[in-house]
């Protein structure tokens, strides 16, 4: 008979069912299922929260691009640089 080494086959899962259900008690194991699920959906959320702030660095540039560009056509400042660029023609 050829074994393999590392992989768990259905005896092994039962073996393992078994021992968990006589440590925990199976009023326990739904409690640990539900913090196992807990655990997964904050592990989620915060892999979410990575792309998250990538997205907000990217409106932020866009915010400040927008910025420069609205200063640009800013009548005070038009009328900054006709007065300055008429006082340099003089």
């Amino acid at each position: 008979m050829i074994q393999y080494c590392g992989i768990i086959g259905t005896p092994e899962m039962i073996l393992i069912a078994v021992a968990i259900l006589l440590l925990f008690g199976g009023k326990k194991i739904p409690e640990l299922a539900r913090g196992l699920g807990k655990g997964m959906k904050e592990f989620k959320k915060a892999v979410d929260e990575e792309g998250l702030a990538s997205d907000l660095k990217d409106v932020a540039s866009d915010i400040n691009d927008f910025k420069q560009d609205v200063e640009k056509i800013n009548p005070k400042n038009l009328l900054k640089t006709e007065s300055s660029t008429k006082s340099h023609k003089k």
